[in-house]
């Protein structure tokens, strides 16, 4: 289905779920676009032909045993303005479980029908950082100039790919250009909710498309979820000697001026690992520790 809005350049947002993401920070940054936005639903896709349902099953909802409603797993694509009336086309839902380049496709002329001049990914990944740090971002893109706009990971990395992935590099191969931001989420907290990454998110949205966003109350979830993590690392000389042997990474692997000087030393050993550390804030975070 397609509903043609007034033409006027336009940023997509890319938001399917269903890949990495790390404290669930892309998923937030895409619910707060979508709430922060007046949107208007333009394009639906076939979700027969994209989504395998056993792995995405509906949800059913029964009242006394009576069926009431049958939810289907759904992509959409809507269009919106922002508070600057800067013109937005936000794709949200599952990621495809199949037919990936008919999808992708599909979506490049979308955009080119509705004038997106850019398209933009939004994504996380946990990695060995510290909480008591900003959130760095990374990029993946179309040019050299819309990643040093970002930030990005020196030298030539193979990994895994998204659905994200396939877009924009769709994008690129005809002459689009394309934009993924992912924010690092530190490792010991990828299983819940950080804020502070999608603030990161959302601002790095902001420097490169200019889009304005109302981040008040995500800052503010971030400084919450920020005194928490600290009152329970502060309560054990463990996670506190983690934390350190963290900053000291960081601070030798970023200069002042944000290059990256790879100089860190190894972790120090005898330390919790990971999950331990994790399985142990969500604890605290449910109020059970």
């Amino acid at each position: 289905m397609l509903v043609e809005p007034p033409a006027m350049d336009r940023v997509l947002i890319l938001g399917l779920d269903g890949w990495i993401d790390a404290g669930g920070a892309a998923g937030q940054a895409m619910a707060a676009l979508l709430d922060g936005t007046e949107t208007e639903l333009v394009a639906t896709f076939d979700s027969d032909a994209l989504i395998d349902h056993r792995a995405r099953r509906p949800t059913l909802r029964l009242t006394d045993g009576v069926i009431e409603d049958l939810s289907w797993p759904t992509i959409e694509l809507r269009a919106g303005t922002d508070r600057n009336d800067r013109g937005i086309l936000l794709l949200s839902g599952p990621e495809p479980d199949m037919r990936w380049k008919t999808f992708s496709e599909d979506v490049l002329a979308l955009a080119s029908d509705l004038s997106a001049t850019l398209t933009v990914g939004l994504g996380a990944y946990p990695t060995p950082v510290p909480h008591t740090r900003p959130v760095r971002l990374s990029a993946t893109a179309t040019s050299k100039e819309l990643a040093d706009a970002v930030g990005h990971v020196d030298g030539t990395i193979e990994v895994p790919a998204g659905i994200h992935a396939a877009l924009e590099a769709a994008m690129g191969a005809a002459d689009r250009p394309a934009l993924g931001i992912w924010a690092r989420v530190p490792h010991y907290i990828s299983n819940i909710p950080y804020p502070a990454a999608t603030v990161a998110i959302l601002e790095g949205l902001q420097g490169v498309t200019g889009i304005s966003i109302d981040l008040a109350e995500l800052q503010g979830a971030a400084a919450v979820t920020h005194a928490r993590i600290n009152s329970l690392i502060g309560n054990s000389d463990e996670h506190a000697s983690m934390l350190q042997a963290l900053e000291q990474q960081w601070d030798s692997e970023f200069s002042g001026s944000g290059e990256h000087v790879h100089d860190a030393g190894p972790m120090p050993e005898n330390l919790p690992t990971a999950d331990e550390l994790a399985a142990e804030l969500e604890r605290f975070l449910r109020g059970e520790g």
